[in-house]
Parts: structure tokens; C-alpha cells; sequence
């Protein structure tokens, strides 16, 4: 089992304002099968990494555009469903009108090659974000919810501060703290550094 990573740019639009981002994919698997969390700006770019094998799924952290912006076309490239929280439809809707994705739920249990993936329902940064857990590996996947440096940003639309604080104390930093935490923009860091 490995996480492979590439890094796609693109923009980000919420509330009326669109800024340019880079954003991290991460591709977790062995050399017959992955899972893909989050699809921003480019599909040849996410395949490249994927390579030749089967894609699972594809894991969306949450619904801004700029995490979810191409998982349609990935997913029809692929085959793979895309799951995502279902209280994150409303963010979903706004770049996606009409196509349904399947549901992330919190405690789902997702198996991919020999490992298997936890999802953690973390609202905040959206109502429906989660992070993705991977015990066995000691990582997590936890998109815009924590940072190197901490939370995710919350002054737009659908976010709130004393959730993502509430989301992050209870739900990452009971985590060991060696536990390696993979974002979903800017570098790496551990549950240990970011304990606040």
C-alpha cells in the first residue's frame, strides 16, 4: 500500500469571489487498486497518477469547486462512483446541478487493496466535509478541515469556526499524535504539530 500525490491549479469561486489555488489529490492504493481523494482541475493529471489501476472510488473531503470540480468526469473516465457526505449536496448543487453523487457516512468503512479507509464526518469548513482515516497507515486524509499552521478557513458561505474547532478536537486530535495528516492544499504536517 501507498499514497502517491499531485498537485493541480485552478480556481476556487464561492459568494460571488474566485481566487486561484493550487490543490493536493491523493491517490491511495497498491498496484491493482486505489481510491482518489478529490478531483479539482484535471483529469489527465489525477489518471497519470492513477495509472493502470482500478479506481475504488472517488472520495470527496467536501464540496467546493475546487475539490470537486472534474470528479464527474473522472468518474465517467474511471468507472469509480463518487461519494461524498450528503450534507454537502447544497455546496455540490452549485457546480453540479442534476447529477447525484453516492453517500459518505460518518464510521463507513471503505476497503481499497489490503488497507481499509475510515470516514470522519468533520463539519466546519461545510456542513458535510470529512476526513478520510487510514489506521493501519497512520495517516489522514482531512482536505481543508486542518492544515499545516491549523484550521480551514470558515468566513464563507456554510462554514462555521466553532464547528471545525469542535470537529478537529474531537474527531483528529484523538488521533496518535505521530499520525501523518495529508491537506487538501500546501504541505504535510502531523496530528502532534497542530495540536492547539
Amino acid at each position: 500500500m501507498r499514497v502517491d500525490h499531485t498537485v493541480t491549479s485552478g480556481t476556487f469561486s464561492l459568494d460571488g469571489e474566485t481566487f486561484d489555488v493550487d490543490n493536493n489529490v491523493w491517490v491511495l492504493g497498491d498496484d491493482h487498486e486505489c481510491v482518489v481523494i478529490d478531483a479539482p482541475h484535471s483529469v489527465a493529471a489525477i489518471l497519470e497518477v492513477v495509472g493502470d489501476r482500478r479506481v475504488v472510488a472517488i472520495l470527496a473531503t467536501h464540496a467546493h469547486d475546487d475539490h470537486v470540480r472534474v470528479a464527474p468526469a473522472l468518474s465517467d473516465a474511471t468507472g469509480a462512483p463518487i461519494l461524498l457526505h450528503p450534507d454537502d449536496l447544497v455546496l455540490w448543487t452549485m457546480t453540479h446541478p442534476g447529477e447525484q453523487p453516492g453517500e459518505l457516512s460518518d464510521g463507513q468503512v471503505i476497503p481499497v487493496g489490503s488497507t481499509e479507509v475510515h470516514v470522519l464526518h468533520t463539519p466546519g469548513h461545510a456542513p458535510g466535509a470529512c476526513c478520510f482515516h487510514v489506521p493501519e497507515m497512520g495517516i489522514v486524509f482531512t482536505g481543508d478541515t486542518l492544515f499545516q499552521g491549523g484550521p480551514g478557513a470558515t468566513g464563507r458561505s456554510y462554514s462555521d469556526r466553532s464547528t471545525i474547532e469542535k470537529s478537529i478536537k474531537e474527531r483528529l486530535f484523538t488521533l496518535p499524535h505521530d499520525t501523518i495528516v495529508h491537506t487538501g492544499h500546501g504541505p504535510s504536517t502531523t496530528i502532534g504539530a497542530e495540536l492547539f
